[in-house]
């Protein structure tokens, strides 16, 4: 009987891994679904009903809205359809290719685009790659770039970004067309053409404290007074349009650059030679001769005709209604608002004497960054985007010394703070005095001068009642401008509270740092409308080929389970305990044990990273190693952290997810993964970030270490794929590890015996519902979602520590940084009030517990 034929795959579904691990990540991208209308179509082939008039009526309004924001909105006429070849019938004849024309020269064009969703395939070994990928960080935004190919979409917050640099639609298009391999479909030329046409065309700019709308072009203007939203938040007492001189553009020098370098040398040679010359010159001329007042003459000259050709029209709005206007533009008119700052003719707030060291160079692709902020002479605001230990620290140092106006740095912990405080002394000339902290521990007085505040979020965002001298201190920074506004982390704050810090805190330009520019759920896309588009993003590879970070080899441990750990994960009844036993597997523990005396032995410095707080003590305790988290003190995690920078003898330290971004251990080359958040590829990415750090050592290979371990058939080896998934569109590669070579034969292996095991086991089950918990770390944004603390009392919690809200399938899957969890039915709290009712109750609870104990006591027995 003849094989059975197996059906073609569906159109649109995920691919299966082809990879050679079986644990290899793949990321699962929204255009590989099905759309709304692919699936109406679908529906209506099988039969289904037609819709009713308010169906198609919404359908046609949904239609409308998000018509400019699809490439595929644009294609006029089916693509006819070829024959194709063998293959063809596995793929959707939307994304079948086989017929498309090639140019003559095809091999020597690196892209490939897909005109239904604007997604750019560009090939890493064509000659012309440099080029193309220079050109397609400005108009597209990054999805996946790993070794031989990377992937990019053409989105419109990614053309908006273009055009903030100066390219124009013409640039786009004939770019486009010298490096793709096929030529450009007319969708997408018209796609940019729409796009185009809508930004750039106003700008809010803020002057003297007062909002203005201004544009080129007086019409576009006038349409906007004209609309029943925005023409009534025009100031009344404002003159309908006005129009002045533009700023002048160009001639700014970025400092610690090498441009900034030779401006600095010519200006010395200049200052000498202007001495020579004062002493040579025996003329009385007070204003300098002749000579001097005709190059006076023609320099009035040319400014007169710059004022003649460069103007803008501007009109003022209520700053009240700021956010009502911002909204209208960009969602209803298509018309974003984009935020530059004149900073050099900005004469109403005071200039900060701050620059950048002598000694401080920055790097080229940290000057690349800071162009596309500052490119037309202003101050843009936007998100850069660098991994882990490249520089984004310094980046926002070098945009103050730029500016040179009054800074506020937003950060996510007290220890951010006080780290982004060092790094603004270190870096540059600034007073030490005019650097504030303002957290809840730390209040410094604001002057009345240009100065730098760096504060944490919670302190700016909080509604409840604050101390008179925190007041006092907030009514200061609201009630003045600010030249620039440094959001550190970015990705990880909510959009209610960018809304908060927005509305409350004037600020002439917005940057936002991060590394990793990813969300579980959509409101990443937030970030677009409340900061500004992502003007940069680095390329994770590039950079550690150059040695600009480390090398690194990441892994993924599989350590079974012993079979009575396994035997008690799978009666587990709680999230928390399976949780719990999973990461105390003694396989785990071993592993550990082995892979810090491996790297030990090499002199590496090795991080141990784990989010439960009673398995990190265990580990730790158990291996004799120093180990810190929310709890430990201010004192002792100093001490720790000095002993493990410089001394010999402390070549390991244990954290808990305290250290995934406070903590600045640029010595370390290896990190251990015990436990992790769920399935957050932001948290695997952050911690990758703490070895990646350029290192001193000059290995040939790999010279930092990654590894995760997972306890085998648990759901840690679920949520590792997807935590992966964000590393692997950078370019990295895991490596499967499913033994560990000379693991059976290390002396003083942990829990090699049986009584060891159990004796571990039994501990475990003792411990409470709260062992298996996350960490939940005092003045920590993130880590304080879903408890209630009580004010003034050290971080205590009150009530049961839930917090009942709306949330989506996506929240929970990760996203706000919450996830799903299973509890068993009734309050563990409640039932410890009712123990403490009665006598009765608590005879009871020791009468459970003796039984509780001779139970283990005769398994030990048995075993």
């Amino acid at each position: 009987m003849a094989p059975k034929r197996k059906a073609a795959a569906a159109a649109g579904r995920a691919s299966k891994r082809v990879a050679s691990g079986i644990s290899t990540p793949v990321s699962v991208s929204d255009d590989e679904y099905p759309s709304a209308s692919e699936a109406e179509e679908s529906s209506g082939r099988e039969g289904t009903p037609a819709s009713g008039p308010k169906r198609k009526y919404e359908k046609h309004k949904y239609d409308e809205v998000v018509k400019k924001y699809q490439p595929s909105s644009y294609a006029k006429t089916k693509q006819v359809e070829g024959d194709g070849d063998p293959a063809s019938r596995l793929f959707n004849p939307k994304h079948d290719f086989f017929n498309e024309p090639l140019k003559a020269d095809h091999r020597l064009r690196p892209l490939w685009i897909d005109r239904y969703n604007g997604r750019v395939v560009l090939e890493t070994f064509s000659p012309s790659f440099k080029q193309a990928q220079n050109f397609l960080i400005n108009i597209a935004e990054p999805q996946s770039r790993t070794t031989n190919m990377h992937e990019y979409t053409i989105s419109p917050h990614s053309l908006f970004a273009a055009v903030s640099v100066g390219l124009t639609e013409q640039d786009i298009v004939r770019q486009l067309e010298l490096f793709s391999k096929t030529k450009v479909p007319d969708n997408i030329i018209e796609f940019v053409h729409e796009v185009t046409q809508s930004f750039g065309k106003v700008r809010l700019v803020l002057k003297h404290n007062r909002y203005f709308i201004e544009s080129n072009d007086a019409s576009v203007l006038q349409m906007l007074l004209q609309d029943p939203v925005i023409g009534p938040c025009r100031v009344e007492d404002s003159v309908d349009l006005t129009t002045e001189k533009a700023s002048k553009m160009g001639g700014l020098v970025i400092p610690g650059t090498k441009d900034a370098v030779q401006n600095r040398q010519a200006a010395a040679q200049m200052e000498q030679q202007k001495r020579q010359q004062e002493d040579e010159d025996d003329s009385d001329d007070e204003y300098g001769g002749k000579e001097a007042e005709k190059d006076m003459t023609e320099f009035l000259r040319e400014d007169e005709d710059e004022d003649e050709l460069d103007q803008v029209h501007t009109f003022e709005i209520d700053g009240s209604k700021i956010q009502i206007v911002q909204e209208h533009c960009n969602v209803k008119l298509n018309l974003p608002l984009t935020e530059e700052y004149d900073f050099r003719a900005d004469e109403q707030n005071a200039t900060l004497d701050i620059d950048l060291r002598p000694s401080t160079q920055i790097r080229y692709y940290q000057e690349h960054a800071l162009s596309k902020m500052f490119g037309n002479g202003r101050a843009r605001s936007g998100i850069i985007v660098l991994p882990c230990g490249a520089g984004k620290t310094l980046v926002g140092i070098t945009a103050a010394c730029t500016e040179k106006k009054s800074v506020i740095v937003l950060c996510t912990s007290a220890t951010s703070a006080g780290q982004w405080r060092s790094e603004f002394i270190k870096w540059s000339n600034i007073n030490p005095d005019d650097v504030i902290i303002f957290t809840s521990t730390e209040k410094g007085r604001i002057p009345n001068r240009a100065c730098i505040i760096v504060c944490t979020y919670s302190m700016v965002t909080q509604n409840t009642r604050r101390a008179h001298d925190s007041k006092q201190t907030m009514d200061q920074i609201t009630g003045r401008e600010w030249g620039l506004m440094v959001l550190d982390e970015v990705h990880v704050v909510p959009a209610e509270m960018f809304r908060r810090v927005t509305e409350r805190i004037k600020t002439h330009s917005k940057l936002g740092l991060t590394a990793t520019l990813l969300r579980e759920d959509d409101k990443i896309k937030d970030l677009n409308f409340l900061i500004g588009p992502k003007l940069y993003e680095a390329n994770w590879l590039q950079l550690s080929e150059e040695g600009h970070i480390a090398r690194v080899q990441c892994a993924e441990v599989w350590c079974p389970m012993t079979t009575e750990f396994y035997a008690e994960y799978l009666g587990a009844k709680t999230t928390n305990k399976r949780s719990l036993l999973s990461t105390m597997n003694p396989r785990k523990f071993q592993a550990c044990q082995f892979l810090i005396d491996f790297h030990e032995r090499r002199g590496d410095k090795i991080i141990v990273f784990s989010d439960n707080v009673y398995a990190l003590k265990q580990y730790a305790e158990g291996l004799k190693k120093p180990y810190i988290f929310g709890d430990t003190g201010q004192r002792e995690r100093d001490n720790v952290l000095q002993n493990f920078q410089f001394n010999p003898a402390v070549s390991t330290v244990f954290l808990s997810k305290i250290g995934d971004t406070s903590l600045d251990l640029p010595e370390a080359t290896c990190l251990i993964q015990i436990s992790s958040h769920y399935g957050s590829r932001r948290q695997e990415a952050q911690r990758l970030g703490r070895i990646l750090r350029a290192k001193r050592r000059n290995d040939e290979g790999f010279n930092a270490f990654f590894y995760s371990l997972v306890s085998k058939d648990t759901n840690e080896m679920y949520y590792s794929s997807k935590r992966q998934a964000f590393l692997v569109d950078q370019g990295y590669a895991f490596k499967v590890i499913t033994h560990l070579n000379g693991i059976d034969r290390m002396p003083d292996l942990r829990f090699s015996t049986q009584e060891e095991r159990m004796t571990l086991l039994t501990d475990v089950l003792l411990q409470s519902e709260t062992a298996g918990e996350q960490e939940n770390i005092v003045d920590d944004l993130f880590s304080d979602r879903t408890t209630f603390r009580k004010p003034g009392a050290g971080g205590k919690k009150i009530g049961n520590g839930v917090k009942r809200q709306a949330g989506t399938l996506s929240s929970l899957a990760g996203g706000e940084d919450m996830a799903y969890l299973e509890y068993a039915r009734g309050s563990r709290s409640n039932k410890e009030l009712a123990k403490g009712k009665n006598a009765f109750f608590r005879k009871e609870g020791r009468d459970k517990e003796r039984r509780k104990q001779a139970t283990m006591d005769m398994r030990n027995e048995l075993g």
